[in-house]
């Protein structure tokens, strides 16, 4: 194994016994589930938003180790950001955190798993706080193409 994979593997290890954002937001503006059966991975992510920005971001349930890397490092990397930064973020920002771009596809719904919670996340709490009607078309049509 090269020294970068070396690297990236000890990260995986170290985020998946010591996650970071691990946990539930009692008072959350909105959470989403949802589960990979193929490996046992369930994922819920709690968001607090506020004039659209995440303020806070966390996740909780079970999963494999590069799961619970992946959520990991999704939760880092979306604090903070706004709703529209957060809808952008795509697979390549959170596989190449981690070393995992050349991953085997039976292995990324399980590195996946937390950015669909995510967009799931993020696009139902906006549907819910649409403030024009006309906009429900467009919102459904660009969640229809997420995957």
């Amino acid at each position: 194994m090269s020294s970068n994979a070396d690297i990236y593997h000890e990260m995986i290890i170290d985020y998946s016994r010591n996650p970071i954002n691990y946990g539930e937001i009692k008072d959350h503006d909105v959470t989403f589930h949802d589960s990979n059966p193929l490996c046992g991975d369930s994922i819920d992510i709690d968001m607090k938003i506020d004039e659209d920005k995440i303020t806070d971001i966390k996740f909780h349930g079970k999963g494999c180790a590069i799961c619970m890397a992946c959520s990991s490092v999704l939760t880092e990397i979306t604090k903070g950001k706004s709703l529209d930064e957060a809808r952008a973020i795509e697979k390549k920002d959170i596989l190449s955190e981690l070393g995992l771009e050349h991953l085997q596809a039976v292995r990324i719904k399980c590195a996946l798993l937390s950015l669909k919670v995510l967009k799931s996340a993020l696009y139902t709490y906006i549907g819910n706080n649409l403030k024009d009607d006309k906009d429900v078309g467009k919102l459904k049509k660009e969640a229809a193409s997420l995957y």
